[in-house]
């Protein structure tokens, strides 16, 4: 089994991530909430530094010394940048396990101090929620389908499967939540009932389990 680590996914994230800062002051034991501050709270040496500090510390097999599925994780987790440039109260906002939270949690603890947001001429307290997407891939299976690991609710997708010493004609496959119709080949109709994590089985010859997929899905 091979892991991608989407460097990718982590730079579309931090530029998408400036307009999620939430902020509050407790100046007056009152949560005071913006929309815009006039400076937003970022790691020292801005967006690429913190790239750069994510893609060196994190320990990027964790998802597959722990046995995750083939599939994409986009693991968020919520953390509070405060007045004096503190991190604390981290959260996990998935809960995808694998010891994928755990990893980037781990990595936000190290970060030191931050420079806080600025609204009104004073720093205040912000909360930022942080993106970072694992990818875990087999060299024996190939899937094939309109954005990678990703299916919708509100259509039909199809979906094509390659096995290494599998011939097409042999794959079968089941999902849930969903149905899965053969269409030969190796190729498959999805219909998925509930938007979130979609978990799919394909079997070779004689019913036997060839993989594990994860998929997410959501409204189009």
């Amino acid at each position: 089994m091979k892991f991608l680590f989407s460097l990718l996914s982590i730079c579309i994230a931090l530029s998408s991530l400036q307009a999620q800062n939430t902020i509050i002051d407790s100046a007056d034991d009152k949560n005071v909430k913006f929309e815009k501050v006039e400076i937003e709270a970022y790691y020292p040496g801005g967006t690429e530094a913190w790239r750069d500090f994510l893609t060196q510390n994190l320990k990027a097999n964790i998802p597959v010394k722990n046995g995750a599925p083939i599939g994409r994780y986009d693991v968020y987790i919520q953390f509070v940048v405060n007045k004096n440039g503190d991190i604390t109260d981290i959260k996990p906002l998935t809960h995808y396990g694998y010891g994928m939270e755990e990893e980037v949690i781990r990595i936000i603890k190290k970060t030191g101090k931050w420079n806080p947001a600025v609204q009104d001429g004073r720093p205040v307290n912000a909360y930022r929620k942080q993106p970072v997407t694992f990818m875990v891939t087999d060299d024996n299976i190939q899937i094939e389908s309109e954005k990678p690991y990703r299916l919708f609710t509100n259509r039909i997708n199809e979906i094509t499967i390659k096995a290494r010493k599998v011939k097409p004609e042999d794959i079968t496959l089941t999902i849930s939540p969903g149905t899965a119709k053969p269409l030969g080949e190796g190729r498959f109709s999805i219909k998925v009932t509930k938007p979130g994590k979609t978990t799919a089985i394909v079997y070779g010859k004689n019913g036997k389990t060839i993989a594990t997929i994860n998929f997410e899905a959501a409204p189009e």
